[in-house]
């Protein structure tokens, strides 16, 4: 309530209520100071049922009545305790009822770790500005690492963790651990030279990183928040996964990683495919070879079915020619017996009855010499018709795989039963079966086949 009254001089002044002091003042106080840091030594701290939490902020020079709620104070990650030296980011303000001016704390944390995190602040502002955390120049992890490099320590919680899910997921991933100290004076130098090894490392090289430890306190995890580990990470050629401390834990490091994980166990998670997914693949592609080559079997046993049909045996090949050169030879004897009843004869016969025996003689010199003709006539036809029933036999058996067998020649073939027609198709120590005239044989190849090299004219 406001009044006006008169002084003694003759000028009014106004008067206020207490309650409208109170609240102009804290109105005043809230709209200068919106949001400060203040840093002081706590004193008078308790914790009522409430769960709010009161205590004296002091220096050397004065104190401050600070109150922080409980929707606020179950954020601070440590105990507050009388004697602490804290910094705390709130907003002044006065409790009307009893016209107290105090400090209502948003924030809490120690001293020393607000000046960690004001250097981690700037640290990352810059390294932000520069482009080390831009998506454009991280680069994609392969599918499956051959060979993981584990930057940790060898005796802390998060390698047995890391490696339990490797473990679990996929056992067959090879992985080798650089010892180094994840916290302390050297750990900044050990780290920074693990990451130059593991990019020098060639036996094998290594095709992914991940640079990890456990959980700690901003102080604990100061190494990874540090400028040269950011730039041996951002300098790396092989893609690096960060799994720095707990999920709500942000480090440097994690934000110049190729791949920021959550925790440990989570990076193993990512780098280690499951290996159930990978066999039921295998088992896919087993079968579709196996389907495969099936299918192929079948269409080379038809193909040879096919060829044995229409190859005929030699042997009964050269049966039926002998009997057709029976079936020849009662006809060519009927031939050279209708010859020799010729009328000539008959009419020879009449001139030789007749005494006249010049004729006779001349008669026999012409059926001798005829006879002589028809005679070698014969034999020219049986010897010609002999000469192509060989051709035929020789030709038939060149075209039999036994004849060509029985030159000393065999046939290879590799573990799938597949004829194996050039050195190219061999590998050394490659089983293979050799089918002779008379038999097979199992062997293997010693070396690498040499293959003949064709000179260019």
């Amino acid at each position: 309530m406001i009044r006006q009254t008169s002084e003694s001089d003759g000028s009014n002044a106004e008067i206020l209520s207490v309650s409208d002091l109170n609240k102009a003042a804290k109105s005043l106080l809230e709209g200068h100071f919106p949001m400060v840091f203040v840093e002081g030594e706590i004193s008078n701290f308790s914790v009522p049922a409430s769960g709010h939490w009161y205590l004296t902020l002091k220096d050397e020079g004065g104190q401050l009545r600070t109150a922080m709620f409980r929707n606020k104070n179950q954020r601070v990650r440590f105990k507050p305790r009388n004697g602490l030296k804290v910094l705390i980011r709130g907003k002044i303000s006065l409790y009307e009822a009893r016209g107290e001016y105090q400090f209502i704390a948003e924030h809490m944390e120690e001293a020393g770790e607000g000046e960690l995190r004001r250097a981690f602040e700037a640290l990352k502002q810059r390294l932000q500005t520069d482009g080390l955390f831009d998506e454009s120049r991280k680069r994609a992890l392969p599918a499956l690492p051959k060979h993981l490099a584990i930057i940790t320590s060898p005796t802390g919680a998060a390698i047995r963790d890391v490696l339990s899910v490797l473990n679990r997921r996929f056992p067959a991933l090879n992985c080798t651990i650089i010892p180094s100290q994840v916290q302390g004076e050297d750990a900044t130098q050990q780290i920074v030279a693990a990451l130059e090894l593991a990019n020098t490392f060639s036996e094998p090289v290594f095709d992914a990183i991940l640079l990890t430890r456990g959980g700690g306190s901003l102080e604990d995890l100061w190494t990874f928040n540090t400028e040269p580990v950011a730039l041996a990470i951002a300098n790396s050629r092989i893609p690096v996964v960060s799994a720095i401390g707990h999920e709500s834990d942000f480090t440097i490091a994690d934000f110049v990683a190729d791949l920021r994980a959550a925790t440990p166990s989570a990076a193993a998670e990512i780098l280690a495919p499951d290996q159930t997914d990978w066999m039921q693949q295998f088992d896919g592609l087993a079968q579709r070879l196996t389907r495969a080559q099936s299918s192929q079997l079948r269409a080379a046993q038809a193909a040879v079915q096919s060829l044995t049909r229409r190859l005929r045996n030699p042997s009964q090949t050269l049966t039926q020619m002998s009997e057709r050169l029976a079936r020849l030879q009662p006809r060519l004897l009927n031939a050279v017996n209708r010859a020799l009843q010729h009328p000539e004869l008959d009419r020879l016969e009449k001139q030789l009855n007749t005494g006249i025996e010049q004729q006779l003689k001349q008669a026999h010199a012409r059926l001798s010499s005829a006879s002589a003709r028809q005679t070698q006539l014969i034999e020219r036809q049986l010897i010609d018709e002999r000469s192509n029933l060989q051709r035929l036999a020789g030709q038939l058996n060149a075209l039999s795989p036994l004849a060509v067998m029985e030159r000393g020649f065999s046939l290879v073939r590799d573990e799938a039963q597949t004829v194996v027609g050039r050195a190219a198709q061999l590998q050394a120590d490659q089983a293979v079966t050799i089918d002779f005239a008379d038999g097979t044989a199992d062997a293997i190849i010693r070396n690498k086949p040499t293959l003949k090299v064709e000179e260019t004219p």
